[in-house]
């Protein structure tokens, strides 16, 4: 039963922190200058089946799971047809607009619907918080056949 225990805090501690009614400023990770995020695959314009694989891209900064408070690093969430961004002083929402990839994923299968979809990548801290400055791809159009 402890090992159960044990197993859930530190999925728990993945999960997205509700900071909503705090001021979030002091748990604002810097980023380095010159990262980046970016899509290694697949690319602006594509067109691709159903379920896809996207690669994820980062430049001068490295990757840690969710919990871990590691400097200049931090891991990616990927924002589906989101028409604006969250707010950038809190966690990043989690739910099928904004998937989180807490375990430090660096690719993942998407299942999406047929027709033209929006994708961005966001990076978040150890607390899912967006780096100050955010490090972000460009948005990136690919239509599901």
């Amino acid at each position: 039963m402890r090992r159960l225990a044990l197993a859930f805090a530190a999925v728990a501690s993945l999960a997205p922190v509700p900071l909503h009614a705090q001021d979030t400023s002091a748990l604002i990770s810097p980023s380095p200058e010159g990262a980046a995020a970016y899509f290694i695959s697949p690319r602006d314009g594509e067109v691709v089946a159903k379920t896809f694989t996207v690669r994820f891209g980062l430049a001068n900064m490295g990757v840690a799971p969710a919990g871990v408070d590691f400097p200049n690093a931090g891991h990616h969430h990927l924002l589906i047809n989101v028409g604006e961004l969250p707010d950038l002083t809190l966690p990043v929402p989690a739910d099928d607009n904004h998937v989180h990839f807490g375990l430090g994923q660096t690719e993942a299968e998407v299942t999406l619907p047929a027709g033209e979809h929006r994708l961005q990548l966001l990076l978040g801290n150890h607390l899912h918080i967006p780096h100050d400055p955010p490090v972000m791809s460009e948005v990136i159009t690919v239509t599901v056949e």
